[in-house]
């Protein structure tokens, strides 16, 4: 790759540094996206001995590139991401995969459609995890940073993708045990 190529994909990558999410980190700052993006593949590195079916190194690196588009876009909270959201991540993507040569556009687009269309369980794997970090990270978050909504949303969130995994299905009961006792104090239930 020549170095013109892979200092302006850099910069834009750097963006996942810059644009922050919704969720707010134990230390009450919000988190970035390039935070969430790395706790994600340790994530999926974590776990991969429950999945030894599966090609992790390609997890892994879904993951890596999951929320590319948000380099361009910043993050939508899911509760408020539209059909226009999309279509601009999406446009984000390609905009930063034509940055690449040939070769490396190509192979980063068929991640994306792997991503979108969700059939092979590398791709099913990843939006699980994906969403079950969010949960994770906002039962870590101090609960004044929760808005109304995310009470219900915390123990509902990704509950459909973790379905799909046994080992994730065990994990998510200990995950929702700990909103549970989280919100407990604050006389929501």
């Amino acid at each position: 790759m020549n170095v013109r190529e892979l200092l302006d994909f850099m910069h834009v990558a750097e963006k996942l540094k810059c644009n922050t999410r919704h969720s707010w980190t134990s230390d009450g700052r919000r988190e970035s996206v390039a935070e969430h993006t790395c706790r994600l593949c340790m994530f999926a590195w974590l776990v991969k001995d429950e999945f030894p079916e599966l090609d992790i190194g390609r997890v892994i690196q879904l993951c890596l590139f999951h929320d590319l588009g948000e380099a361009v876009t910043g993050d939508i909270p899911c509760f408020e991401k539209k059909d226009s959201h999309r279509k601009a991540e999406a446009e984000g993507i390609r905009q930063a995969a034509a940055m690449l040569p040939e070769e490396y556009e190509e192979e980063l687009l068929l991640m994306f459609k792997e991503l979108e269309e969700n059939v092979t369980p590398e791709a099913k794997l990843v939006h699980a995890l994906d969403k079950m970090e969010a949960v994770i990270q906002h039962n870590e978050a101090p609960i004044s940073t929760w808005l109304p909504l995310e009470y219900e949303l915390q123990l509902t969130y990704g509950q459909e993708q973790a379905k799909e995994f046994p080992y994730l299905q065990e994990l998510r009961k200990a995950v929702d045990e700990d909103t549970r006792r989280k919100i407990l104090g604050t006389g929501y239930f």
